[in-house]
């Protein structure tokens, strides 16, 4: 198998979580790149890290690195990306993949060209209820998927002196709640059902019209303290709703928040089948609910001697032995990794691709469309 180095782009909380799951893989990364050569040269010595790179024109001119990790804000992601692309270098990036579909489908179409391997960073599929419950459904367990309801709810943007780049559409992009965290919800019931989303109505909210923005640099879930703040206007998402239609013919509604005390960061489904329910809550990972009609409801255990022999795989401890977030980065860069090292390019992809990165977007455009004209949108038209 071939051996593969890594570095990193991006030196926030994402970024290390990347850093942290590719050293519990063993494979080597061998530097770091972040928004200057001081913080850059701080953190790979902190890390522990070999190399501080001083430029992307560096990194992608480096022969010794096979795959590069996007961890840095959202418009940055298309020039980074197409960068490496061209200097042969593989890319897995965080999501949202770019700012638009326009800049999504032309690195889609450079991954091809180059015959290199684009992910994305939709680790949650990597929870192994998750992969046990797209198993049951594949086998029919739950019978014919009916409807997909659910949301994901966080509080960290709850107050109007919290602060992250993401409020900024020309950093972030015109969506942030629904890109930042919806469309995770939604590659994983896309990913579940094996169903793409045809039409949705989509209803919009920013909470907070005003923000005070500190003065000084605030890292993703850092409180920006006693900084000194400036009052600016929010156009991005706190909130919202989409009402959905699945190319199954399932209906569903999805509920997204960045402002709802408590929630920390609670990824929450049920599909209901004709048959059978599932439903799975990411702040208690480790059961899955099986609902019944005609005997007892159960709930199932993260045990691999429990799951099916197709999931088992993605259990990496024993019954018992918690398995959580950063676990799903593990076996999200435990397939990206062994893919390319198998060196089958055009065989079939278990990972996020740049293709799930390009979907997810024409699903926010979509989404913007539809809150705009307050009507049902035809997904992809």
């Amino acid at each position: 198998m071939q051996k593969l180095n890594a570095a990193i782009i991006g030196l926030g909380f994402v970024g290390r979580a990347h850093l942290e799951a590719l050293r519990r893989l063993g494979i080597n990364v061998r530097g770091i790149l972040g928004s200057t050569p001081e913080r850059t040269e701080s953190a790979a010595d902190s890390l522990q890290l070999p190399h501080a790179y001083s430029s992307l024109d560096e990194l992608a001119a480096d022969p010794s690195v096979q795959v590069v990790h996007l961890c840095t804000p959202n418009h940055l992601h298309f020039p980074e990306a197409s960068q490496l692309l061209r200097a042969g270098k593989h890319v897995l990036s965080e999501k949202p993949l770019t700012m638009d579909s326009r800049e999504s489908a032309a690195l889609v179409s450079l991954a091809k060209q180059v015959n290199l391997v684009g992910g994305v960073a939709y680790n949650l599929r990597y929870y192994p209820l998750c992969q046990e419950a797209r198993a049951l459904i594949k086998r029919g367990t739950i019978g014919q998927v009916r409807l997909v309801h659910g949301s994901f709810l966080q509080d960290w943007l709850l107050y109007p002196t919290d602060w992250n780049w993401r409020l900024e559409s020309k950093l972030g992009g015109e969506l942030r709640a629904v890109s930042d965290i919806g469309t995770h919800w939604l590659d994983l019931m896309m990913w579940m059902t094996g169903s793409n989303v045809s039409e949705l109505c989509a209803d919009l909210a920013t909470v907070l019209a005003t923000r005070k923005r500190p003065k000084g640099r605030v890292e993703t879930f850092q409180k920006a303290g006693a900084m000194e703040t400036e009052e600016v206007l929010i156009t991005t998402d706190d909130y919202a709703s989409v009402l959905l239609r699945f190319e199954n013919e399932a209906h569903g509604v999805l509920t997204v928040s960045q402002v709802s005390a408590g929630r920390k960061a609670r990824l929450w489904f049920e599909i209901d089948g004709s048959e059978g329910s599932l439903a799975f809550d990411s702040e208690t990972p480790n059961t899955l609910w099986i609902g019944r009609r005609d005997r007892a409801s159960e709930l199932l255990p993260k045990d691999p001697g429990l799951m099916s022999p197709e999931t088992r795989g993605y259990a990496a401890y024993p019954g018992g032995h918690a398995e959580g977030y950063p676990d799903t980065f593990v076996q999200l860069f435990k397939d990206y990794y062994a893919y390319i090292a198998a060196g089958d390019f055009a065989a079939p992809r278990t990972f996020p691709t740049f293709e799930t990165g390009h979907l997810e977007l024409i699903l926010c455009e979509a989404i913007i469309e539809s809150s705009q004209k307050k009507s049902w949108i035809f997904v992809g038209e």
